[in-house]
């Protein structure tokens, strides 16, 4: 549909723009974008009165599991994406960590044929390695053809460097991306929290962050011989962020995101939260916890991505030991990092909307993250005064595991647009789904 958004608070990044403003949609494409758009005599455009409402380029997870295929009991991509647009997002990359393995054209092509009927954009990333396996380097150029838009094998590090190297070689040839989850396998030791005073207390041996930095210093020296495009998933050591600092500096081309569980928790969470605060890369310190915050502050870090990871209940089970690593994020994130980000004065709320739309677009290369003139009308809605409790059980996703339930948070996405259609709608005070809030009677709708 045809609308025009009367009266925002209209916030772009990419365009440094940032006062009140109309937008005029047609056809699914921004139109125009400025003060007092008058639609001419006949013009039969419905007006949404939005005024009240900060109107922002639609919010990109670079970083998500939508389990589909082969777990569609965790999250399928019908409720991933009815997930990702009640959060606001209105793009997701799927990882390839899937059964099978996104490591052939035609698994790949067949994920994007079904996601392309969904609400939401869905792109996605083809593996590294076949299987994942670590071993052999997938045909980046035939996953480039089938639609990948960078390539990871997310779950897991590449453990061999000579296979990572290749890898970065043959990326760069294709233009394609290499997301890297960095872990080093032999420091694993029982991967259920950060090793430091709280696993101590609770007697588990931990993970190290020297894993995690090992792998990025390892990562950024091959992609800085192979002269590849490297991005770093998920950081979350403060000697990590460093690592970055200084390659971005000496002019490696690096990347890096970060989850909002790792700029708002420290590893003292799951003494609190048990399973439903255990993730790969584990929770860290607060000096780990604050680096993350300034490196999304200073740019080192470019992009938020919440690593998405729904599970069941029994899979994720009360032994910290044993439990399945990940939460689910794309309900919460524009929340979480209003309060950890923006209220803290880390960024301000444009700064956020950079690293939640625009920076993850430039950062793949994907449609969006601007509301410029001929852009995709990909538009999300906030009410910024909007008060609410985190309740997994209203959750889009199938995943209820967040170690944030009963959180008070203050700023929530109520209308998302994808290429001008109305995929997700809450009256801001209720949480019921009316649009009737926001027609504009009096224009003859």
């Amino acid at each position: 549909m045809d609308y025009l958004l009367k009266g925002a608070a209209v916030v772009d990044p990419s365009e440094n723009r940032n006062g009140r403003a109309d937008i005029l949609i047609r056809r699914g494409l921004i139109a125009e974008v400025g003060e007092d758009i008058v639609l001419a005599p006949g013009d039969a455009v419905p007006v949404l009165d939005v005024s009240g409402l900060h109107a922002v380029p639609g919010l990109i997870d670079i970083h998500v599991h939508f389990r589909d295929p082969g777990f569609t009991h965790k999250e399928t991509l019908e409720t991933g994406a009815a997930a990702a647009v009640a959060g606001g997002f209105t793009g997701v990359v799927c990882m390839p960590n899937t059964d099978p393995v996104l490591d052939e054209p035609e698994v790949l092509e067949d994920l994007l044929s079904r996601g392309a009927a969904l609400g939401c954009r869905i792109y996605a990333m083809g593996a590294v390695t076949l299987g994942q396996r670590g071993r052999e380097v997938c045909p980046l150029g035939e996953l480039k053809a089938a639609g990948a838009v960078g390539i990871t094998d997310d779950g897991k590090s590449v453990a061999q460097a000579g296979v990572m190297f290749e890898a970065l070689k043959k990326a760069r040839v294709h233009g394609l991306t290499v997301s890297s989850h960095c872990e080093e396998p032999s420091l694993m030791f029982d991967r259920s929290i950060n090793a430091g005073d709280t696993a101590a207390h609770l007697g588990l041996q931990g993970v190290p962050a020297l894993a995690e930095e090992l792998m990025i210093q390892r990562d950024l020296l091959l992609a800085e011989a192979a002269g590849a495009r490297l991005h770093i998933q998920h950081i979350s050591t403060a000697r990590g962020v460093e690592m970055v600092r200084q390659a971005k500096a000496r002019g490696v081309k690096v990347t890096a995101e970060a989850a909002p569980h790792h700029f708002c928790l420290t590893e003292e969470a799951v003494i609190f939260c048990g399973t439903s605060a255990k993730m790969s890369p584990p929770l860290r310190t607060e000096k780990d916890r604050e680096a993350v915050c300034r490196g999304l502050a200073d740019g080192t870090i470019d992009a938020i991505a919440t690593d998405h990871a729904p599970h069941t209940a029994d899979e994720k089970g009360t032994d910290l030991a044993a439990g399945a690593n990940g939460i689910v994020g794309l309900e919460t994130a524009l929340g979480l990092g209003l309060k950890y980000l923006v209220k803290p004065g880390y960024l301000s709320f444009s700064g956020l909307v950079n690293r939640m739309s625009t920076a993850p677009a430039v950062l793949l290369g994907l449609p969006g993250g601007s509301l410029r003139q001929g852009q995709p009308a990909d538009v999300t809605l906030i009410d910024l005064d909007r008060e609410w409790t985190v309740d997994a059980a209203s959750f889009r996703s199938r995943g209820r595991n967040t170690p944030f339930e009963g959180e008070l948070l203050k700023g929530r996405a109520v209308m998302t647009l994808v290429g001008g259609e109305l995929r997700s709608c809450a009256d801001p005070e209720q949480g019921a789904p009316p649009v009737d809030r926001w027609w504009d009677r009096t224009a003859g709708v």
